[in-house]
């Protein structure tokens, strides 16, 4: 199994945090347009609209981008159609003008993660293969990016560099040997291994090592690499991944290797916003 933390659900108050810095961003010194074309205590009521098929992901962020009454009526991991009714807010027009560009930035986002996520999910739950993100998110969003994978049927691989370790090839140069780190390091923690030779893998069977990424292996190789490690004693409960490479147009081949997961930066860094609007009744 995979031994980091996953983002099943987000944090009010870093939702809140994050949305408030958003806004701070986009309103520094009010919204010039709205102040100056709408007028004060005008009410309005306005739907938010899925406009392409997609997987949604942002039922826990829009309640917290308007001060104004918010029904959301989907659930985050829901499959959406075009002109499907996400949510209603109702409330002060100037507020909902001044923040729409915010939620919409962050939802469309979102949920292009999720629906790029579960395409892979599609092909690799046959097989019993985890799909996993990588760090490879855009900055200051990784939280609500995890999450979103999550929303997809995905997994969450190590959030930031202080939630496990992965030794990897330049460790390995920096250190000097797989043997320099591995008889050095506390076997407490839970340790995964980048390898890209079938050498290395037999060096560090003997320290009980946790975890194996395969990085940038071509099938054959793969297979070879996990029949090494699952003839080990302990080889069974060796986590076992594949990354580099990796994608929608050949994933499939990777899928019956024996592999546990393969991590993809392309969820969070090669995807489309799905178009998603705010229509004013």
């Amino acid at each position: 199994m995979i031994n980091y933390a996953q983002y099943n659900t987000l944090e009010v108050n870093e939702i809140v945090k994050k949305i408030n810095d958003f806004i701070d961003e986009d309103i520094p010194n009010g919204d010039m347009t709205t102040n100056l074309t709408v007028n004060d205590n005008i009410s309005i009521e306005a739907d938010i609209v899925a406009m392409d098929d997609m997987i949604f992901a942002g039922e826990q962020i829009i309640p917290h981008c308007f001060n104004a009454n918010i029904e959301v009526y989907k659930n985050d991991g829901d499959k959406l159609r075009p002109n499907d009714i996400i949510g209603t807010i109702k409330g002060d027009a100037k507020s909902i003008l001044s923040r729409e560009r915010v939620m919409l930035n962050i939802i469309q986002r979102l949920s292009g993660i999720a629906t790029h996520t579960k395409k892979y999910v599609d092909l690799a739950n046959p097989f019993n293969v985890k799909i996993l993100d990588t760090r490879k998110t855009t900055p200051g969003m990784r939280m609500f990016e995890k999450y979103a994978v999550k929303c997809g049927g995905g997994y969450n691989h190590r959030f930031s560099l202080s939630d496990g370790i992965l030794i990897k090839d330049n460790h390995i140069e920096s250190a000097g040997s797989i043997e320099n780190i591995l008889e050095n390091i506390d076997k407490q923690y839970w340790i995964e291994l980048e390898v890209d030779t079938i050498d290395q893998i037999k060096q560090a069977l003997s320290y009980n090592i946790n975890g194996f990424l395969l990085d940038n292996m071509h099938r054959e190789k793969i297979i070879e690499c996990v029949q090494v490690i699952r003839s080990h004693p302990m080889g069974d409960n060796i986590f076992i991944e594949a990354s580099g490479g990796i994608n929608l147009m050949n994933i499939t081949p990777y899928l019956d290797t024996g592999i546990d997961g393969i991590s993809i930066g392309a969820l969070t860094h090669q995807i489309n916003s799905c178009d998603i609007k705010l229509e004013f009744k």
